[in-house]
């Protein structure tokens, strides 16, 4: 392609945002920086959406200028969160450049460096870091359109990759900078507009350990508004809302703007837009509540036996019904977690004898005009994978089909010691002995808690499994988890592992292989 003319950028747009609607569970996934909230992905599929939506909406007959100013300005009317707003500015770069020209170069040095202007307090590791240097690696690539757009997809790629070095909050929970990811994508359809090499797939790198979107993010409010004012009462706005908060975007021009901040109270913040013009389409959001429960009433009940599996089942937004190993829960207090829950409840019994409980509860709550899915979770990790891939934005349908397929994929195993001489399915075991089951069954006999992990979890690896969760217990010896890691790195170096802390009763160690 020698010119990237308005059919392409039709193209592109809708491309973007089509892989973005793919690939926005896996982004909402590395989402810990600035805050915690699981919504970048979605943000960035919306933002680019209302971009496409608004090239759509033209006649074929017009030409670029009008299409390069349709792309920014749908994009900018519906940029979403922190990424979003700054993707939006970008587009805009690319469009001040592209519409009266096709020099790609300068129009990817234009976005990066609109980008960095419109945040307040420039972090590198995040989305800027990617713009940047995909706009530098291609200064002095000759000027040709295909060449160009194929090397700023590969840098915006590896520099990805390089973002949890530039930003210890990445590094620490081990994900890439779910911004940079998105723009990423965006870069990487634009490359394939270009040079017609379509994938099958546009990649986001998945977590080195499990990150959940639901971590808690503090009190505070995310407060978004469109705004009809002049250049410098926005610049008084800025300062305004710098010293309130922080997070702060701001983006646009010509007399309208989008504006992004974190606010300990929303209240101010819109009162700052008001003195400074008219904010319309106002969205105020309070981070922390996605620590509890979904949105909309959407809703998960856990089950957990210790106080480290409650703690993991909480960080991950379920309503936690606690039980002593050995023990189920009663009735009212199941009923009573699905009711705080919402209106839409799937519960994760997490143990074959809690489930008829739970069964009960759930059609006591239907008489209320909940809607209550019981999944078939038989073990903690079980749960765990399932609250791994749960969707709020989803249809409720749809999400219980897909965690009840995480949970289904995933075998479960778990160490005890025999307290009494009992036949099994392995032998015969003596008091003291260590047993090793496996999807609720004796597999193995030993005499060390570390040797018998080492062959349960041999076993089970050996079915296929890219990742093993192992949850400690509070009778675990010190280095238990530290012995099954070194042997997976010996035989397994291919096998992903995760390690909670889960304060278990009666089980030293659970398994999970995914």
């Amino acid at each position: 392609m020698r010119i990237l003319d308005p059919p392409a950028v039709r193209r592109w747009a809708r491309l973007a945002a089509d892989a973005l609607g793919q690939a926005r569970t896996e982004i909402d996934a590395l989402n810990v920086f600035p805050v915690a909230d699981g919504d970048t992905g979605t943000n960035l599929h919306l933002t680019m959406l209302s971009a496409a939506e608004a090239v759509e909406s033209l006649p074929d007959d017009v030409d670029a200028a009008v299409v390069w100013q349709t792309l920014s300005y749908g994009a900018l009317i519906g940029a979403r969160g922190n990424s979003g707003v700054i993707v939006s500015q970008a587009l805009r770069g690319l469009a001040e450049v592209l519409k009266d020209g096709s020099d790609l170069r300068a129009g990817l040095l234009r976005a990066a460096v609109l980008a960095r202007e419109a945040v307040a307090r420039p972090v590198e590791g995040t989305v800027l870091s990617v713009l940047e240097s995909a706009a530098r690696a291609v200064q002095d690539v000759d000027d040709d359109l295909n060449e160009v757009a194929r090397q700023a997809a590969g840098e915006a790629r590896a520099a990805l990759r390089r973002t949890p070095d530039q930003l210890e909050v990445l590094a620490r929970s081990g994900v890439v900078d779910a911004g940079g990811a998105g723009a990423a994508i965006v870069l990487e359809t634009l490359a394939s507009v270009i040079t017609g090499a379509y994938l099958d797939h546009y990649e986001v790198p998945a977590p080195t350990s499990r990150v959940s979107p639901m971590t808690e993010v503090g009190a505070g409010y995310e407060v978004m508004y469109l705004l009809d004012a002049d250049d410098g009462a926005v610049a008084v706005l800025r300062a305004e809302l710098d010293a309130m908060g922080d997070s702060l975007v701001v983006v646009g021009g010509e007399g309208l703007w989008n504006v992004h901040v974190h606010v300990a109270e929303a209240g101010p913040a819109v009162e700052a837009g008001l003195r400074a013009g008219r904010p319309h389409r106002i969205r105020i959001t309070y981070l922390a509540e996605r620590t509890h429960r979904g949105s909309e009433g959407r809703g998960i009940v856990a089950v957990a036996a210790g106080d480290g599996i409650a703690a993991l089942f909480e960080e991950c937004g379920a309503v936690v019904v606690g039980r002593a190993p050995g023990t189920r829960p009663t009735i009212p207090a199941m009923l009573a977690a699905i009711r705080e829950a919402g209106s839409e409840v799937a519960v994760l019994p997490n143990d074959e004898g809690v489930r008829a409980v739970a069964a009960a509860a759930a059609e006591i709550a239907r008489e209320d005009g909940v809607v209550v899915s019981v999944l078939p979770t038989k073990a903690t990790v079980q749960g765990l994978a399932a609250l791994a891939v749960h969707d709020p934005l989803r249809r409720f349908d749809d999400d219980v089909v897909a965690m009840t397929d995480a949970a289904g994929h995933t075998r479960h195993g778990h160490l005890v010691v025999a307290d009494k001489e009992a036949f099994t399915s392995a032998g015969v075991c003596r008091p003291g002995d260590v047993l090793g089951l496996i999807d609720g069954d004796v597999a193995v006999i030993g005499g060390s808690l570390g040797s018998v992990a080492a062959m349960v979890v041999d076993r089970m690896v050996a079915g296929g499994g890219e990742l093993v969760t192992l949850v400690t217990g509070a009778e675990a010896p010190p280095g238990l988890a530290g012995h099954v890691e070194e042997h997976l790195r010996r035989t397994r170096p291919d096998v992903d592992l995760v390690v909670y802390d889960g304060e278990q009763g009666g089980y030293p160690l659970l398994i999970g292989v995914e």
